[in-house]
């Protein structure tokens, strides 16, 4: 337990001003975030935060197992969008999917709108004796 927070003292002079920024910081901030503190059972927001910004201004920095191969295709289709590689975003395997109908070349109906809305009834449950009152005030 003392080693934990020797090391949140550290992370935590890591975290102030503009250095919090430097990509060096993931060397600390990785084994703390995911080994040190699951053994410990802790969690820290602000460690969490700064590896996740980190990660999204220097991509390459990120390491991934086997286990986390949606990350690294989120990564990908993001960068699709953000190239603004459109077509290849939306693949036909997407489409077909999802259901998504293709009306004429180059526009792609995603839903039926119609479809989607479920009505809800709303009963509201309000007794005389509790609006009294502001009936009273207002007269």
């Amino acid at each position: 337990m003392a080693l934990f927070e020797q090391m949140r003292a550290n992370v935590g002079k890591l975290l102030r001003g503009i250095d919090r920024y430097n990509p060096e910081n993931l060397a600390t901030l990785e084994p703390y975030r995911g080994g040190a503190g699951a053994k410990e059972n802790a969690y820290d927001l602000e460690a969490n935060l700064a590896v996740l910004k980190l990660y999204q201004f220097n991509p390459a920095f990120f390491q991934t197992g086997q286990e986390e191969r949606p990350i690294r295709q989120i990564l990908y289709l993001g960068e699709l969008l953000e190239t603004c590689h459109f077509q290849s975003f939306w693949l036909r395997v997407w489409m077909s999917k999802y259901g998504w109908t293709e009306p004429e070349p180059g526009r792609i109906l995603i839903s039926n709108q119609e479809e989607n809305i479920k009505p809800k009834n709303i009963v509201e449950k309000i007794d005389f004796d509790s609006v009294s009152s502001i009936m009273a005030s207002s007269l």
